[in-house]
Parts: C-alpha cells; structure tokens; sequence
C-alpha cells in the first residue's frame, strides 16, 4: 500500500464539479438520485460531516475521495465513500472509514451503518477487511422527493 501526500478537508463549493464526477467515476451516480440536491441536503445536515480526500502537494493537489457521515444520536450512516480507480489500493478507503469512524465515536455513536449494492462484491470484502458484517436486518427505503 502506497500512501502519497494527502489530506482530509471538508466539502467546499468549489470542488462540487469535481465530487461529482469522481462519483461517475467510481460508479455512485444513479439516475433517480440527483447528485447536486444529495451535496445540497448534505450541506444542511448539521449533525454529520461532508469530506473530501485530495492527493498530492500543497498547491498541486486534486479530490481523489470522498465521504459522507451521519449521525441521528442513535446510529452513524456512512455514505458516498468512494476512492478514485487511479487511487485505489494506496489504503485512502481505509483511512476515511477511520477518520469517519474516530468523528461518530467523538459524538458518542455506539453504531455505524452502511448500505453496499448487491453483487458489489470487491466493495464487500473492503468493508469485511474493515470488520463490517451483514446484519440481521432488511433495508427499507420509500422516497418521499423525486429527484427527476
């Protein structure tokens, strides 16, 4: 695993075009979920947190991550955790997770969920190698705002 400079920042709006093409990128993008209103709802979550993972020097540096944390004050919710295909295998997927980890453990979160695709399997062994199982429980969803 080879770690090159990077840093962990919050979600400004500058990088938005950027985020959002790393998540095409590394195939989060769905067509009923709209990216720009999922930053915008994020940005209004003030319990969570929106992070972006850059790589390289100061001043030359560019978003090869991201990472999105919830908390409810029951459990933490982890969501478009992604790493650039270029990127992947340098271990940035694992230090967010712990970053993220370390952030809902600082709020008191006894609990972190997240929710994977079915058939995703590399992504379901990074989170296995992480000590994420499945659970014992169906997620539910109903959609209350149409995105298209």
């Amino acid at each position: 695993m080879s770690v090159k400079p990077y840093r962990i920042a919050e979600f400004e709006e500058q990088y938005r075009t950027d985020v959002i093409a790393l998540w095409k990128e590394c195939g989060l993008y769905r067509p009923w979920n709209d990216p720009d209103k999922d930053i915008d709802r994020k940005l209004g979550d003030e319990q969570g947190q929106f992070w972006i993972l850059f790589e390289g020097e100061a001043g030359n540096e560019h978003p090869v991550g991201s990472i999105m944390i919830g908390y409810d004050g029951h459990r933490g919710s982890i969501y478009y955790l992604c790493v650039s295909p270029d990127c992947q295998g340098r271990g940035y997927g694992k230090i967010l997770m712990r970053e993220a980890e370390a952030f809902l453990l600082s709020k008191g979160c006894p609990k972190v969920n997240l929710m994977v695709r079915k058939g995703n399997e590399p992504v379901l062994s990074f989170y296995d190698k992480l000590g994420y199982g499945e659970d014992e429980a169906v997620p539910l969803g109903k959609r209350l705002i149409p995105d298209n």
